[in-house]
């Protein structure tokens, strides 16, 4: 068989793309009426959202099922095959089932169709063909029709999936907006994830407190300061006044910057060198919120102070850094 040059291979990828692209773009004059339906159904249903497809429709079926479930639709992927040999009890009269099959004529999706209908499911399907069985058996029917498949010979599944996943995504990004679905809601679906972490983790959750925290007073000596710092390992102390309110920090920077005056450590109080009008955290603050103050001060740590101006505790780029969010 002969070779493709390395040329060939990109014009045959760029190609592609742009059948893919156009498909997708001319798909965008056909989300009206029908959408909004099909929207407005799913929104009302009081069970899930079942999404099926056979074959390649049905890799993008799961995919959209995990997408809504994923955006605060409630929704899993039944295999329609499977639905024949009892999956079928999974969906409900008050689920909703999503459809899905270029040709709309697929025998697996086309054999629920009866039994869909003896429950009173209500049904959206998402085909290339608006006259096949599955899209006139449908309460709303979306047209993710395409001329033709990026594929040369027109037949194996490219564009036709391509649109039919974009519809997808279209429908549970519709649902997400009118849900009001947070980021909050977001990671709560995804507490695992980097992203669940960043959203959801807070700075008293991974802040140092109680005697952890290294405290010196303003007329501290520097060399009493510099055993406090080594003692709590944090590479600074906060420097309290007698009711215990911040007044300032002293850091690893700042006893560089004294040496470099060649101060005497053994006569010099902590107050004379501290930095004061330090930056600071709020226990409630997102653990992310945090370090987005660091990065931009170019800082390494954050006293966290409480309503009243108490120190509540001390955040540490190394305790974003176990807790995954740096």
């Amino acid at each position: 068989m002969p070779g493709k040059s390395t040329m060939e291979f990109a014009d045959s990828g760029r190609r592609t793309i742009r059948m893919e692209a156009a498909a997708v773009a001319a798909m965008e004059q056909r989300v009206g009426a029908d959408f909004n339906r099909a929207c407005e159904l799913l929104l009302q249903t009081r069970g899930r959202v079942i999404v099926t497809g056979m074959g390649k429709s049905g890799h993008i079926a799961r995919k959209i099922a995990a997408t809504l479930a994923s955006t605060g639709t409630p929704a899993h992927f039944v295999h329609p095959g499977e639905a024949s040999h009892g999956d079928m009890g999974m969906i409900t009269p008050d689920d909703a089932v999503i459809a899905l099959s270029n040709s709309g004529a697929v025998t697996e999706v086309v054999t629920l169709l009866p039994l869909l209908k003896r429950l009173g499911t209500p049904l959206v399907s998402m085909t290339g063909n608006p006259e096949s069985i599955l899209a006139r058996a449908s309460d709303v029917h979306l047209d993710t029709g395409v001329e033709t498949e990026a594929c040369p010979l027109d037949l194996a599944p490219t564009s036709s999936t391509t649109t039919a996943l974009v519809m997808g995504d279209a429908l549970a990004i519709a649902l997400l907006e009118a849900r009001g679905f947070t980021a909050e809601d977001f990671a709560f679906s995804h507490p695992g994830g980097t992203l669940g972490k960043k959203l959801l983790l807070k700075v008293e959750d991974v802040m140092r407190s109680g005697d952890a925290v290294p405290r010196v007073t303003p007329d501290t000596l520097l060399s009493r300061a510099l055993l406090e710092i080594s003692n709590k390992g944090l590479g600074m102390t906060t420097v309290v006044d007698d009711r215990g309110r911040l007044e300032g920090i002293f850091t690893d920077g700042d006893l560089r910057r004294a040496l470099d005056h060649q101060v005497d450590i053994h006569r010099s109080t902590i107050g004379e060198l501290m930095t004061t009008n330090a930056k600071t955290a709020h226990p409630d603050m997102l653990a992310a919120e945090a370090l987005r103050i660091m990065e931009e001060n170019e800082i390494t740590s954050l006293v966290v102070v409480d309503a009243g101006g108490g120190i509540a505790g001390v955040l540490h780029l190394m305790h974003l850094l176990h807790a995954g969010i740096a």
